[in-house]
This record gives C-alpha cells, sequence and structure tokens, in this order.
C-alpha cells in the first residue's frame, strides 16, 4: 500500500471542474486569514488550479503569519503574501484592491471568557472589510453554527432555515453574515455567504478527534450524536467555485457532505481498523447540528471524497504518526460555549 502522505497529495489535487471555474473567473484572488487551518491549502489549490490553466493570475494571501515559516512555504509555491493585521484600519486599507476576495477570518476557540474580541473578530472586522472590498466579489466564510438544532432524522437545516445561533460564537458568526449582507445591499457588491460543517482533514477535524480518542481509549461522548462532514479539498474546491455563484442579495449556501452520519458508527468503523473497541458516554439526543447540502450538490456535485476513503487515510495517518494541529471541533459541544 502506498504511504499515507502520497495517497493524502493525490486528493489535494484539482480536478478539470475546478480548473476550467479558474480560467473563467475574471481578476486576481485574495484570501484573507490565510493562516488558518484551510487558508493555505485553499491557496496552493488556487494557485495550482490557475498554472494548469494556462493563464496569468495572482493568489495572494493576507494574515499576520505569526509563524514565518508559512510565509516563507506560500510564498515558494507562487503564491504572493502580505503581512497584515487587518483589526488595524490602517493596514487593512492599505491592501491592495482585489477582484476576487475570499474571506477566511475569524476566531472560534476562546471565545468563552473572550467574547469582546470574538465580537471585534467575527462582526465588527466583517463590516470594515466589506467597505473596503466593495468593488470585488466576495465569499464569506460562515458555519453551521448559524441554524438551530435540528431533529437527527431529517437532512438538516436548509439555507431557508431562520437562524437560531445557540451561544455568542454562532451569534457573532450571524453578525458577520449581517454586516456583509448589508454592504452587499449597501454598495451592489456580488456575495456570497459559505456556510460551512464540517471540514475534514488529515491534520484537524471531527474524525480525526474519534480517531484519537478510539486509538488512545478515550470516552466518547454520544450526546452529539451525528454530524456532517466534507473533505478538506472538495469544500476548498466549491469555495473556489463559489466565486461564480456570488449576487445581489447575497446567495446562502450550505457546504457539507450529503450524509448524516452517526458518530457510534464512525467510532466503531474507526475501531475495525484499529482492531479497538470505541467506549462511549452518554446517549445520542434526539437533535443536532446539522445542514442540508442539496443545493451545494446540486450546484458542484457529490463531494468526490467519501466518508469510507476518508476514514481509511485518517486511521492510517494515525497508526503512522503523522502530524496534526490542535484545533479541535468541538463538535459534541450543545451549549455554543467554544
Amino acid at each position: 500500500m502506498e504511504d499515507p502522505e502520497s495517497v493524502y497529495q493525490k486528493l489535494l489535487f484539482p480536478t478539470p471542474d475546478l480548473i476550467r471555474a479558474v480560467a473563467l473567473i475574471e481578476g486576481d484572488i485574495m484570501i484573507l486569514g490565510i493562516g488558518g487551518k484551510m487558508g493555505p491549502s485553499l491557496a496552493w489549490l488556487a494557485k495550482k488550479s490557475i498554472d494548469l490553466a494556462g493563464i496569468k493570475k495572482k493568489v495572494i494571501g493576507v494574515a499576520r503569519f505569526s509563524d514565518p515559516n508559512l510565509k516563507h512555504s506560500l510564498e515558494n509555491e507562487g503564491i504572493e503574501t502580505i503581512q497584515a493585521d487587518i483589526l488595524n484600519d490602517e493596514e487593512l486599507s492599505a491592501l491592495p484592491n482585489t477582484e476576487n476576495v475570499l474571506y477566511l477570518a475569524g476566531t472560534k476557540f476562546g471565545t468563552l471568557g473572550n467574547e469582546p474580541y470574538t465580537w471585534a473578530m467575527n462582526t465588527y472586522l466583517p463590516g470594515r472589510v466589506a467597505q473596503k472590498f466593495k468593488d470585488s466579489r466576495i465569499v464569506v466564510f460562515s458555519t453551521g453554527n448559524v441554524y438551530p438544532f435540528t431533529t437527527v432524522n431529517s437532512f438538516g437545516a436548509t439555507e431557508q432555515v431562520a437562524p437560531a445561533p445557540i451561544g455568542e460564537y454562532g451569534q457573532s458568526c450571524l453578525g458577520r453574515e449581517r454586516m456583509f449582507q448589508y454592504y452587499s445591499s449597501l454598495y451592489k457588491t456580488p456575495l456570497l455567504i459559505y456556510r460551512l460543517n464540517y471540514a475534514i482533514d488529515v491534520s484537524y477535524g471531527v474524525l480525526l478527534e474519534i480517531a484519537k480518542a478510539v486509538n488512545e481509549s478515550k470516552l466518547i461522548d454520544l450526546r452529539m450524536g451525528f454530524v456532517n462532514v466534507i473533505w478538506q479539498k472538495d469544500a476548498n474546491e466549491i469555495a473556489l467555485r463559489a466565486l461564480a455563484y456570488c449576487s445581489t442579495p447575497a446567495k446562502i449556501l450550505n457546504v457539507t457532505g450529503h450524509q448524516v452520519i452517526s458518530v457510534r458508527w464512525l467510532a466503531n468503523e474507526i475501531g475495525k481498523r484499529f482492531a479497538r473497541k470505541p467506549t462511549f458516554i452518554n446517549v445520542e439526543e434526539p437533535t443536532a447540528l446539522l445542514s442540508d447540502a442539496s443545493e451545494c450538490t446540486k450546484l458542484f456535485g457529490t463531494p468526490l471524497t467519501s466518508i469510507e476513503q476518508m476514514i481509511d487515510l485518517i486511521t492510517i495517518w494515525v497508526l503512522a504518526g503523522g502530524k496534526t494541529i490542535n484545533k479541535p471541533t468541538h463538535f459534541s459541544e450543545r451549549s455554543g460555549n467554544f
């Protein structure tokens, strides 16, 4: 069997659909908040697609770059970088106007006890960014946490379900959406609100957390007994292709897998691969944080990476001691405190 790194790299390659879509997008692409979990891989995917399309277009990544190695790594891949704290008005204003903006900036972890900063990042800053880039197309990363819980025997919340976020993190994210919607309406800025849950990669995500818990014989809480997941690369493809669907009024799009998946089933499937029996605590509640991605599937097709592929790669990755990042999803959280 191929080593897990080789398998992982193959799954990162852009599809022909993405290459064609990027070729049709006019103008350069800027990623605000490139330093987070998805930013670097999103930038690499955009740059690779541009190169394969044989066109000239910049990919520009903006972040504070507290890790200088990331900045150098991106630049080595041909991605331009700008080191800036966009909460600082002067540094935000100095950014070049760019035709296409993917907005990934925000905060989730450490919300509890740090509420003012959470609202500054997730609600105040979006208003400033929306004014700065009023002449751009903007895909705004948001979250399924803006929805109420839905019954586990449903497909989850559609885009037509009224937001009812639980806790200040979800509330501040709804604030992010509202700020962008307001300025989109005011300036006629084409906008797409990209409500994501949950992106999965070998280095982080729901499956990794469950796999580590099974492998380390830790208890798995079943109260949030069902989840949606999507492979990070598939989610990144959708984000780039979504630039073509920005509109006024703003389009809202749920981005996740097409299945509602049992946490108990996931743990048992992972346990088979580890030859370990998972240990559970609590029982499944009748509701969960779920999103219906039917509209996303209609526009972009079923995500290419199956849940079985994700499980296989992540279990092999864990067994091989592959590199991971310490950014838990807190997917089992039901009170909204992150």
